[in-house]
């Protein structure tokens, strides 16, 4: 750390520039037009230093994580730095070429000006619910190439000299079936960015040249405080493989994320050698979602203090074989690319939990449960609606606690979708039911979290229907003896006759009639220690509530729960037999 500049006066300058990178955030949350951005807050807002490395960045999303971490240098690739101008903003999506983690997620940066010095940027990222593409909604199931997943967004001027470039934006707008809804939700990512920059050139008018320097030496520090925490590891390699459930009808299989962890000295290496070759269906990760995966599991493990920047990634190499499924080629398409994303965080703490038994948590929901329904309908301007959800599930137990139920869990930290929210907004669609689904949480000695169970009848014919998931198939893994988490499942049941059909885990548009209802429930997560070691007294508050059933409880748990039409409570004689 430079001489001039102290320990406080970093500290303070860090705590301002997350206070800049939160308040942008607020701007959008408070100004968007979607349910997409101002209810599940699928947005993300990061400053970012003139060398374009990210230095505070708001820990909301970390799957948008790879665009904050990349469009900088991005732009300074394609414009060059000298080129950049007072006034100046970028927008990108394509993250084969600068910046988005899919096609829907559009990243904005703006750069902050002293005079003539480029003192750092301001940048956001958004969650759009359509972006053009082969369905309503844009990510779908089935696509086989990126040209059917929406516009593709190189890096673009769309302010200069402070004015809006009105065609650029025009382009957007005439490649959306929503446009009104783009325009509003763009325009609040770019006068959130106005504030932004505004705000940086306050830091500077007040710190001057410790502003740059206070950013540099944040960096130092997170990368000094990672490697830090692996010099105090044992030397070794650690592994493991989880798994996909691979992508619809045309990819059956489980697909393999392979994950090789070495640990020599402070050095940290992530080994995906092993994991599954790309495929021709939407479930590929981009290499920069690939480091901002890596980037949450390494914080997530050695430190919640450690500051979210640039630093994190300096102290870890990746190795990700070109032509895999987490260092996939373009065209691939990458529209559902976090149900896979998912998967590397659970297989990088499955390789560490031996060395970190206390942070490590069982695996939990692992997906991103989403629900898509689009149909006829007006919303303001535009002429039909698109419902875009993503459901909650079970969060991992450790071994210490249970784990949390109805939550998001690793890449994904959206926030709950009222059903106020939804039936306002979206009025041919009714909320039948949003609940915890008993007995989805893993059996331990520390429970795992439940999953969710929410039900959604259209009000009118022809609405498309696109349900994307994941652990369907493979079941959130539990530790030291606990039991596996339930799995997730999509069901459809028609209006008709009351017909309940289970469906694939990538549903792309499927045909619903009025009054047809979808189900879906979401995986549970994994339990921790031995079942049996559970104290009764919990088992029977989890009955009471309705977490856990009788026969749960019993075959489970071995804990006999008696009702006597009031009240439950342990039977102490039967549960010893059990428990023998």
């Amino acid at each position: 750390m430079a001489n001039h500049i102290d320990t406080v006066t970093v500290e303070v300058v860090r705590n301002l520039l997350m206070s800049i990178a939160e308040e942008t955030y607020g701007i959008i949350v408070r100004s968007a037009y979607s349910t997409n951005m101002k209810e599940r807050r699928d947005v993300c807002t990061a400053v970012i230093d003139p060398d374009g490395n990210s230095v505070a960045q708001v820990e909301s999303l970390a799957a948008l994580l790879g665009s904050m971490l990349n469009v900088v240098p991005n732009i300074y690739e394609k414009f060059g730095k000298e080129n950049i101008r007072p006034g100046d903003m970028f927008i990108a999506n394509d993250p084969y070429h600068g910046g988005g983690n899919h096609l829907p997620d559009i990243v904005i940066a703006a750069p902050a000006f002293a005079g003539d010095r480029l003192i750092g940027w301001i940048a956001n990222i958004g969650h759009h619910s359509d972006i053009g593409g082969k369905v309503p909604g844009s990510t779908s199931g089935d696509a086989d190439s990126l040209f059917q997943e929406g516009i593709r967004i190189p890096v673009l001027r769309i302010h200069q000299d402070g004015k809006l470039i009105s065609s650029v934006m025009d382009l957007l707008l005439d490649n959306t079936r929503v446009p009104q809804e783009r325009e509003g939700d763009l325009t609040a990512q770019m006068s959130a960015n106005l504030i932004g920059v505004q705000r940086i050139q306050e830091a500077y008018e007040r710190y001057q040249e410790a502003l740059p320097a206070c950013m540099s030496e944040l960096v130092s520090y997170s990368e000094r405080r990672v490697r830090a925490v692996v010099s105090g590891l044992p030397d070794g390699e650690y592994c493991y493989t989880d798994y996909v459930d691979g992508c619809g009808g045309k990819y059956p299989d489980p697909l393999p994320i392979k994950v090789k962890v070495t640990i020599r000295g402070d050095r940290l290496t992530i080994d995906f050698t092993g994991t599954a070759e790309q495929i021709k269906a939407p479930i590929n990760v981009p290499y920069p979602c690939t480091k901002a995966a890596v980037f949450f599991s390494v914080k997530a493990l050695m430190g919640d203090d450690i500051p979210a920047n640039e630093g994190i990634n300096r102290a870890v190499k990746i190795i990700a074989p070109r032509g895999c499924i987490v260092n996939p080629t373009e065209p691939s398409p990458i529209g559902a690319q976090i149900d896979c994303q998912q998967r590397i965080p659970d297989a990088i703490f499955g390789a560490l939990a031996p060395i970190f038994p206390d942070t490590v948590v069982t695996a939990g929901n692992g997906a991103c449960t989403t629900t898509i329904l689009a149909g006829e309908g007006a919303i303001g301007t535009d002429s039909v609606f698109i419902f875009h959800e993503v459901i909650a599930g079970g969060g991992g137990a450790s071994r210490n606690l249970d784990g949390l139920s109805g939550v998001q869990v690793n890449m994904t930290n959206t926030s709950n979708m009222p059903i106020e929210a939804t039936e306002m907004e979206f009025t041919k669609i009714l909320a039948r039911k949003y609940e915890l689904k008993a007995d989805t949480g893993g059996a331990g000695e520390y429970r795992g979290g439940l999953g969710i169970e929410r039900e959604l009848e259209v009000l009118q014919d022809e609405v498309a229907y696109t349900g994307l998931g994941d652990r369907h198939k493979f079941r959130p893994w539990g530790l030291a003896g606990g039991r596996d988490g339930a799995a997730g499942a999509f069901y459809r049941v028609e209006a008709a006759d009351g017909t309940v059909t289970r469906m694939g885990h990538k549903t792309t548009s499927l045909p619903l009639k009025r009054g047809d209802i979808i189900r879906v429930t979401t995986p549970g997560a994994g339990g921790y220690g031995d079942p049996f070691r559970r104290a009764p007294e919990h088992v029977l508050k989890d009955v009471i509530e309705s977490k856990v059933s009788v026969e749960a409880a019993k075959n489970e748990y071995g804990v006999a729960i008696v009702f006597d039409g009031v009240h439950y409570s342990v039977d102490e004689a039967a549960t010893a037999a059990l428990r023998v």
